[in-house]
């Protein structure tokens, strides 16, 4: 972030963070206290980008978040949203993608400090060990997480979501198939993977474009629990709890700070979500989904292996006690 806007963003929170400080009071009093959630990347102090913190900076993020909120699960923040029940600022903590390192420092340590964290994870990626093409194009190939390693996080209290097959463009899909394969079998997929239920989707991109209705309606008919936006808003009482709008985690720690202080301008500059879907696009079921990146039908993997192995141990880079964490 550019030096002085970070100036004027520490100025403005100082400014008004009384005044934010008591209108949170009063919501909490009113039991509509706002819940945010943050979505984190990769974690890593090497091979630095514009979607990666580094380990010292993510500490900094959730300590504060610790002294400051109450940090509850993402299904825990859906509750409060349905029941419309509020009673405390509180923050939920989720990554989006999949990236190995996040394995070696970050989710080992929030297992140690019992720290809910929702991990989404885009499924070929997984799968294939393939990185992500916006990193090759940025000549950074970034190892992806393995299946094994998931299903460790799985078995360790993480909670796993997926975050589509390919990370695709929702706002570029035409056909239903095509949503079938990013949506419904990416699920399925993932399911086999880790041998467990999966709730929670978060749209790449996550846009309002990217949110919509053929999208928002795709997830609800395959049993999708919760769907997680990406473009900055808080959740309100009052708000639709099948939409769980996400905040970025942003390494410079006076842009978060001055979102999780409760900045009523970001609340009434929210963008509207569509209503109306691509004129284009064909809501034909279809037989099957074609895997948009081989010849495998998505969803066909056979991960009996991974599913019935007797093997329930837990990689040496997951197990909290195998860190040496400095105080």
């Amino acid at each position: 972030m550019n030096i002085l806007r970070s100036l004027a963003l520490n100025a403005r929170y100082a400014m008004f963070r009384r005044k934010r400080a008591q209108r949170m009071h009063q919501l909490a009093q009113q039991n509509r206290a706002p819940l945010s959630i943050l979505f984190y990347h990769r974690v890593a102090d090497r091979c630095p980008n514009d979607w990666t913190i580094s380990n010292a900076k993510f500490v900094q993020h959730i300590e504060y978040c610790r002294q400051h909120f109450e940090i509850i699960s993402l299904a825990e923040a859906q509750s409060r949203l349905a029941s419309r029940y509020s009673p405390r600022p509180a923050v939920a903590i989720t990554f989006d993608d999949g990236y190995a390192e996040n394995m070696e420092f970050a989710i080992p340590w929030l297992i140690e400090n019992e720290i809910p964290v929702t991990y989404f994870v885009t499924t070929e990626n997984v799968r294939t060990g393939r990185s992500f093409l916006h990193d090759e194009e940025a000549g950074q190939r970034l190892a992806i997480n393995t299946v094994s390693e998931i299903r460790a996080a799985a078995d360790s209290g993480v909670e796993i979501g997926v975050h589509s097959a390919t990370h695709a463009d929702f706002n570029t899909i035409t056909t239903d198939s095509q949503l079938d394969a990013e949506i419904v079998d990416a699920r399925m997929d993932l399911e086999m993977m880790i041998g467990r239920r999966i709730d929670y989707l978060a749209v790449p991109y996550g846009m309002p474009p990217q949110l919509r209705p053929a999208v928002m309606n795709k997830a609800k008919e395959s049993g999708i629990r919760g769907i997680c936006s990406a473009y900055g808003a808080y959740n309100m009482v009052g708000n639709d709890p099948f939409h769980l709008r996400r905040i970025h985690g942003d390494p410079d720690f006076s842009r978060l700070r001055n979102w999780l202080s409760f900045d009523e301008r970001k609340l009434r500059n929210e963008p509207n979500m569509l209503t109306e879907d691509n004129p284009f696009f064909d809501d034909s079921p279809s037989d099957f989904s074609e895997d948009l990146q081989s010849d495998r039908p998505i969803g066909s993997a056979n991960y009996g292996s991974v599913l019935h192995s007797d093997d329930t141990s837990i990689p040496d880079s997951l197990t909290p006690h195998a860190l040496n964490l400095a105080p």
